[in-house]
């Protein structure tokens, strides 16, 4: 039992956390890449996500795990996110500090479900078997991509992004 949940039930409670956050921050992240910013789906997306990592931390695992890795940096980068954010409204830095912690915590949480995705799917599974394999190292590789330009994009906007972002978080 964990928080009172069986063990499958508090998965699929993560999951559904997990997925919350995903989608969240894919319609968030790249409407602010467009200059449009979505102050309740950012709050919804970056709590969602802390939460996909502190829940995470909860699964009785014996030892340091890649998991356990993944949910300290994920955690680390939020904290930053929200700093930014909430505390310095993202003037000046901040702005730029959000949109690379932002991305990178949702780029964490995808990377996660690519790495579920070959574990559990089997079409997925049998094309990457250990998850060392081009199929996999592909996706991985193109999703780094897609969310290195997902962030570039987010920093480019101009400065008449931050000021509609602070109206918006008063």
């Amino acid at each position: 039992m964990i928080l009172g949940f069986s063990i499958p039930e508090f998965i699929a409670l993560h999951v559904a956390i997990s997925l919350i956050g995903i989608a969240t921050g894919l319609i968030a992240l790249p409407a602010q890449a467009k200059g449009h910013f979505l102050p309740r789906m950012q709050a919804v997306f970056l709590v969602t996500t802390l939460l996909t990592s502190l829940t995470g931390f909860l699964f009785p695992f014996r030892g340091f795990t890649p998991a356990i890795g993944v949910g300290i940096v994920s955690t680390l980068v939020l904290a930053v996110a929200f700093a930014a954010l909430y505390g310095f409204r993202l003037g000046g830095r901040a702005r730029i500090v959000y949109a690379v912690s932002a991305t990178t915590a949702l780029w964490l949480n995808l990377f996660v479900l690519v790495v579920q995705g070959f574990l559990k799917l089997p079409a997925l599974n049998a094309l990457a078997p250990t998850g060392s394999e081009p199929p996999f190292l592909a996706a991985q590789g193109l999703l780094l991509i897609v969310m290195l330009i997902l962030g570039a994009a987010i920093i480019r906007q101009p400065i008449v992004a931050r000021k509609a972002a602070n109206r918006a978080i008063a």
